[in-house]
């Protein structure tokens, strides 16, 4: 006798769980496996420039006074985040996600204390706040921008961020201090606060692009991030931020959407976004996908590229030279620890580091989102795919381009961001939300990251 539609569906569910339990326990392999191999390469010949690989960190097992805080949260986001997530008005779903986010971010960065977690991060010898002093006059330093980045070209070269990044990430703390919000407190508040927010970009554009429903499934597991151990605090998870609202604007400007208005203000934040970080001209492959998705793509791209302009404009105009300037970076990263690190370790060792950050949700997620794309069915399943696709190929670029060797956790924060999205297609969400929050917390209570 066929078998009944209810004992398909449960036969197809147990097959899918199957499957999802075998992407996962891969990404468990290949961490694993990138970890012995780093481990022995580092003994052997210290050229990875890491404490524990493939990660930059400590084995340093211990609790702070974020860690109450980190479990309530955790706890709280998997008991209810689903049901509220699915019938909570849009906007007050979002004002939730933001807040869990920054709850979560912050409780997981007091772990290693107020000091070392948040008020420290960005004040040590590679970081913005050491060069606030140099900026006194704006204009003249951005002409001598590129004089500091190579190594021995000037006795006052760059710590390493200010020469690796555009001049927009540092001036961000520079007009944070002159408005009276100077210190590496004030700084890392920015980065957590603003960088929760890139949640919220993603959660639009997939409500834009793809449905609400699916969009509502996602932002638990955007809430509860682990990623959130290297957004807070980093200034990736800023750059993150702006770079997930530029998409969002996009969507909404593509889709019809006040498109004058969005595609312009979307312009204006591509052209930041690319001014505080040249990895995220990356950026440009989800674009592209939300162009494809959009269903009125031509009519606001002359206000997007008249607001991407204005950035770049405005700092050549004060003599920074965006081409210049990354061509002299290529050059200091050929000089120290980014041009000696082996490629042929970290090209697939950059994505062992990435399973920690997305978790093992995300890569049965993405094992998901695989079948959705292969039935080339246009719902907004597809649609959603499209979007993780984008995200995964912009990351896959980054790391074979070989400017990203290590360090991924944190540099790769803007691209997998986008990749919790596929979370929306797992069942039973609670037990991989569960999975999500433990593994969070095991990093952040057994390692000291150096981010």
């Amino acid at each position: 006798m066929p078998e009944a539609p209810a004992d398909t569906t449960r036969t197809t569910a147990r097959r899918d769980l199957r499957r999802d339990l075998y992407a996962a326990a891969a990404a468990v392999l290949l961490f694993a496996t990138a970890a012995v191999v780093g481990t022995v390469i580092e003994h052997r010949d210290g050229t990875l420039f890491v404490n524990w690989p493939p990660l930059l960190a400590y084995w340093a097992p211990h609790l702070g006074p974020g860690t109450p805080t980190a479990i309530a949260v955790a706890v709280a986001v998997v008991a209810y985040g689903p049901a509220l997530a699915a019938r909570l008005p849009w906007r007050r779903l979002l004002l939730a996600v933001w807040a869990a986010g920054t709850a979560w971010t912050f409780s997981l960065a007091l772990v290693d204390g107020w000091q070392r977690g948040i008020a420290r991060r960005l004040t040590t010898r590679y970081e913005y706040l050491q060069v606030i002093d140099r900026f006194q006059d704006i204009p003249a330093t951005l002409r001598d921008f590129t004089s500091h980045i190579v190594v021995g070209a000037s006795p006052e070269h760059w710590p390493a961020h200010i020469a690796g990044h555009p001049p927009a990430a540092t001036l961000t703390f520079v007009y944070l201090d002159r408005i009276g919000l100077g210190g590496g407190a004030w700084a890392g508040v920015w980065c957590i606060t603003v960088g929760a927010t890139a949640a919220l970009g993603v959660l639009v554009t997939v409500r834009t692009l793809a449905d609400e429903k699916l969009a509502r499934r996602a932002a638990p597991f955007l809430a509860l991030a682990p990623a959130a151990v290297w957004m807070g605090t980093s200034a990736d998870g800023y750059f993150a931020a702006v770079a997930a609202w530029a998409v969002a604007l996009l969507a909404l400007a593509v889709t019809g959407h006040r498109p004058r208005r969005t595609g312009l203000a979307s312009g204006l934040l591509f052209g930041l976004t690319v001014f505080l970080s040249y990895g995220l001209t990356l950026y440009a492959v989800i674009a592209a996908a939300v162009l494809v998705l959009g269903s009125r793509r031509a009519r606001p791209l002359p206000f997007a590229l008249a607001g991407f302009v204005v950035v770049p404009v405005v700092f050549t105009a004060m003599g920074f030279y965006w081409w210049e300037a990354y061509d002299l970076l290529v050059t200091r990263y050929d000089q120290g620890a980014g041009g000696t690190r082996p490629q042929a370790y970290w090209v697939w060792a950059n994505l062992a580091c990435q399973v920690l950050v997305v978790g093992l949700a995300t890569v049965a997620g993405l094992r998901r989102t695989g079948a959705v794309l292969l039935r080339r069915d246009r719902t907004a399943a597809f649609r959603l795919g499209v979007l993780a696709l984008g995200a995964l190929v912009a990351m896959l670029v980054a790391d074979l381009s070989g400017m990203s060797k290590a360090e991924t956790e944190r540099i790769w924060l803007p691209f997998a961001l986008w990749l919790l999205t596929a979370c929306a297609f797992l069942p039973r969400p609670r037990v991989w939300l569960a999975a999500q929050a433990v593994l969070a917390l095991l990093v952040n209570h057994l390692l000291l990251t150096g981010w």
